[in-house]
């Protein structure tokens, strides 16, 4: 029977795991990341299943590779925390795609709706029996334009979402699907003329900070930003400063760039250190979540299936349908 290191393990990725192996395969479950501090715990095994905040540089890879690790099972979709020019040649990557689009692009909107209108407010204050609603304003989604900036499976989920809104749809990809009939336009026009802006590319050198302060000098003043994708997409110091000098409408945000410390435990006893993140989520019109767009039960269905189909194919030596292959710049 092949062994599983599986990494940075939460209850629910082991309940899932469990029900769909069948007993197929070992699985060790660690609850610490994967990273150069724990890489020595792989040795023995055929198989390393970690996820988005493992940080797999090309110590980690050397080490796995060393330790006799033939396979980096990753069970998320992105995969900028892995080294794949220090992996190609030694270990195989695999990745789960598309767990569910419809999970995450429904979760956007639900950001969208919840910091407009002021949701997280409203539910705070009629608590403790505040029933006013001074303050809670918010702007109709019919007729506003949204700018939707990567439209891949979930971006395209989210256009349809706010189609049946009745927004205006503006569309930027670097690879556009023209096939698809959007709108598309270059980022200044999208900036320009957007009131929404929705984050749902990958993370790449081309994509990092493409919101930065140029981009946001750019935007509405009453301009939202979602990011439900890569925290690594946003300046989040330039995001703050338009925030505290209201150049911006608000934000609400599920991914953040530097949250593999804090995202996914617990910090409500110690606090946090990170001043940029802990200011972010004092504004009154900024709402963060703890990456969790993902998060329904059909997803993390499809997550523990795709990720050990991807073992399955690797072991019959039948094609990688998910592999991550390392391209030359």
């Amino acid at each position: 029977m092949k062994k599983v290191a599986m990494f940075d393990t939460k209850p629910y990725d082991k309940s899932w795991f469990e029900k769909m192996n069948e007993e197929h395969y070992e699985i060790h479950y660690f609850e610490s990341k994967l990273n150069e501090d724990t890489v020595s715990l792989t040795r023995g095994y055929d198989v390393v299943c970690a996820f988005v905040n493992d940080d797999i540089n090309e110590a980690v890879v050397n080490g796995m590779a060393d330790n006799g690790v033939k396979l980096l099972a990753m069970r998320c979709a992105g995969y900028s925390n892995v080294d794949i020019k220090a992996a190609n040649g030694k270990i195989k990557v695999v990745r789960v795609p598309a767990y569910s689009p419809y999970a995450v692009a429904e979760f956007a909107m639900g950001l969208l709706l919840t910091v407009n209108r002021k949701l997280h407010k409203a539910y705070n204050r009629t608590r403790e029996y505040n029933f006013n609603i001074n303050g809670l304003s918010g702007m109709d989604l019919y007729g506003k334009t949204v700018g939707v900036i990567g439209t891949g499976k979930i971006g395209q989920v989210f256009v349809n979402i706010c189609k049946g809104f009745g927004m205006r749809v503006l569309a930027y990809d670097i690879y556009p699907n023209e096939s698809l009939g959007y709108e598309y336009v270059d980022l200044e026009t999208l900036f320009r003329e957007s009131d929404v802006i929705s984050l749902h590319c990958p993370l790449t050198d081309k994509t990092w900070h493409i919101i930065d302060e140029d981009a946001i000098s750019k935007m509405k003043k009453h301009c939202y930003i979602i990011n439900t994708s890569r925290g690594g997409l946003i300046d989040s110091k330039a995001l703050l400063e338009a925030l505290q000098e209201r150049r911006l409408g608000g934000a609400a945000l599920d991914v953040y760039e530097e949250e593999a410390e804090f995202f996914f435990e617990d910090h409500s006893e110690k606090g946090i250190t990170d001043a940029t993140l802990a200011l972010l989520s004092t504004m009154p019109n900024v709402l963060i979540t703890s990456h969790q767009a993902f998060f329904t039960e059909e997803a993390l269905s499809n997550i523990a299936k795709v990720t050990l189909d991807n073992m399955d194919a690797y072991f019959a030596g039948d094609k990688l349908e998910n592999e991550v292959q390392y391209t030359a710049k």
